[in-house]
């Protein structure tokens, strides 16, 4: 099973979205084993968008990163990372399919609601960016089916 990092950028939780986003994961079928809401220090978001630092943006992505908390997330499933891309979109809300995160929900390249791990080695480097190992949980998801008939047998 895969994992991959994602991050609600400040603008989802500012536009009360939290909750609208996660719901996709969860109904895709995958796995949230980690979860924290964080406020981001200027050396963990240099770090994170170190391959950005020479672009004419990167002073306002920094800014705009750290001015509200954001949603850490780990997810785990079968192709989760290139599950979580489709889901999330093109990184420009304008250019992103209706259906997407992205599509429905953002008009910009900037502010664009979500940042989603690009391939299984920036995953893991993230990962370990955002997560302790005691913060990242192995469970197995119930079967509901079973309890229910269960109980319905007692």
């Amino acid at each position: 099973m895969e994992k991959t990092l994602i991050l609600l950028k400040p603008d989802s939780l500012q536009r009360n979205l939290l909750g609208q986003i996660m719901s996709r994961f969860e109904n895709k079928g995958l796995k949230i084993v980690g979860l924290k809401m964080m406020k981001l220090s200027d050396s963990l978001l240099s770090e994170h968008y170190a391959h950005h630092q020479d672009k004419p943006f990167f002073k306002d992505l920094v800014n705009f990163m750290g001015s509200a908390p954001v949603i850490a997330m780990v997810l785990e499933g079968v192709e989760a990372i290139s599950t979580v891309r489709i889901l999330c979109g093109p990184t420009s809300g304008r250019k992103a399919d209706v259906g997407s995160i992205r599509g429905d929900f953002s008009m910009s390249g900037q502010h664009n609601i979500i940042h989603a791990s690009d391939s299984l080695e920036a995953a893991q480097q993230e990962i370990k960016r955002f997560f302790q190992d005691d913060e990242i949980f192995n469970y197995q998801k119930l079967d509901l089916s079973a309890i229910y008939a269960q109980e319905e047998l007692s």
